[in-house]
């Protein structure tokens, strides 16, 4: 089985002070870094496609790619104006001959390879599978006004993340659908659901797996980093 990597990474930090977010600085190296690094070290893992905003293909090779030795990153592309429109010119550059397909947020640099593993088992068995936690807050619903429309049965919700994992065939499908309907989505799930046919089987995953957004998720980060260091 070949199992291709694509990981997102043209988006500027907005809530994070319209900064390149995949080069923030984390415990000495940038964040993107701190991710390709999980997936180098996993074995289950043949390539890794990186899709940084135009321009930026030739910083990301020379400060992230060949300093910390990501011998497996064999493409770094040009994303889209969207998320959507990233992953799909991954999609375009992965091997003629990967079966699966693997979609990670650049800023989540703290996916484990139980979390690669668990996906992969569960998308080779159903065609799609993602990483997600259990939610622990209570979650209402509002109106148009700002008033509780309704509360959610919080057993029943799930907070997803990424890695998410797909047959190949089966994520294309869905992208080239979601381009002729002009269908967008904030992550490639929602795609599958949309394609219809095809279930998503959710796979736990663990709420260190944060992704950095803002400054105070870096914060967090960085005692989640030196935690592990420690144990």
């Amino acid at each position: 089985m070949q199992l291709s990597v694509i990981i997102p990474a043209a988006g500027f930090g907005k809530r994070m002070g319209d900064v390149k977010k995949p080069y923030l600085d984390l415990a000495g190296k940038p964040i993107l870094a701190h991710t390709l690094m999980a997936f180098q070290r996993c074995s289950l893992v043949d390539e890794i496609v990186v899709v940084v905003a135009a321009g930026d293909e030739r910083e990301c090779v020379q400060n992230v790619i060949i300093p910390y030795g990501i011998d497996k990153a064999r493409q770094v592309v040009a994303g889209g104006e969207t998320r959507q429109w990233s992953v799909f010119n991954g999609l375009q550059n992965v091997s003629s001959d990967t079966d699966m397909v693997m979609v990670h947020d650049c800023a989540r640099p703290f996916v484990t390879e139980d979390m690669i593993q668990n996906t992969v088992d569960a998308a080779t068995e159903c065609g799609a599978a993602t990483v997600a936690v259990p939610v622990k807050d209570t979650i209402k619903e509002a109106d148009d006004d700002s008033f509780v429309a309704r509360t959610l049965d919080r057993q029943r919700l799930w907070s997803i993340q990424t890695p998410q994992t797909f047959r190949y065939d089966l994520l294309l499908r869905a992208h080239l659908q979601a381009r002729e309907k002009n269908i967008q989505a904030t992550d490639d799930a929602s795609l599958i659901e949309e394609l219809g046919g095809h279930q998503v089987k959710l796979v736990m995953g663990g709420y260190q797996n944060i992704k950095i957004t803002t400054p105070d998720d870096l914060i967090v980060a960085r005692v989640i980093l030196e935690s592990r260091r420690t144990v």
